[in-house]
């Protein structure tokens, strides 16, 4: 289970503050399918990485107790200075996951060829998603955080990521923020709609999306 307790998130910016989450409160069961749901700016991704715990709340608690991935796709933890290949060795360490494997997995994932022997500041903003959208679905996570920006590549590459998570994955947690709400409702079993900070809950995705794309 993942507890969401009294999530706040407040950002200030030229004298000014901006409440993009306001108490919000969750609880996020194992193998639930969730639908993140709002407009541009209505704190969708700022909720993926407050779970991720990749973004500190301004106040209010996420607990996890199930293993969650790191957003996928999410390339602010790479040290730009060491290459691809070094990135992954200490990933590797950090999640006890067998080296030789991680390595294989990537490297056939996401295509990057000899660039994996690199320095990650030299890749491409897309070049940096692979690799780090690789190594996500490489470790094995009760739980993924998926935000849609990070599909990225050609359409074969978007089609391959989309095939792993949503059917190879298939009996894991998932947390997605997307506009596609066809997508939403073919795939995931309950919804948050956000709006003006606050959260509501909906059991039934198709009545999220109504509510969506009223707004």
């Amino acid at each position: 289970m993942i507890e969401i307790r009294d999530l706040r998130k407040i950002y200030r910016m030229h004298n000014r503050t901006q409440v993009v989450l306001d108490k919000v409160n969750l609880d996020i069961q194992m193998g639930q399918k969730l639908a993140l749901m709002g407009r541009n700016g209505a704190g969708k991704s700022t909720l993926i990485r407050l779970i991720g715990k990749v973004e500190v709340p301004t106040s209010g608690t996420v607990k996890h107790k199930m293993r969650v991935s790191w957003p996928l796709g999410f390339t602010g933890a790479f040290q730009g200075s060491l290459s691809g290949i070094d990135n992954m060795r200490f990933v590797s360490r950090i999640y006890r996951t067998d080296f030789v494997k991680l390595r294989n997995f990537v490297e056939e994932f996401a295509e990057l060829g000899e660039h994996l022997y690199k320095p990650v500041k030299t890749y491409s903003s897309g070049m940096r998603a692979r690799l780090a959208f690789a190594l996500s679905i490489a470790i094995d996570f009760d739980c993924y955080l998926i935000d849609e920006v990070i599909l990225v590549g050609d359409y074969r590459f978007h089609e391959r990521c989309r095939s792993y998570l949503f059917d190879q994955k298939a009996g894991r947690t998932l947390i997605i923020a997307s506009h596609d709400a066809g997508l939403l409702t073919d795939v995931c079993d309950s919804a948050l709609v956000l709006n003006q900070g606050q959260a509501i809950s909906y059991s039934n995705v198709a009545d999220a999306a109504n509510s969506y794309q009223s707004l």
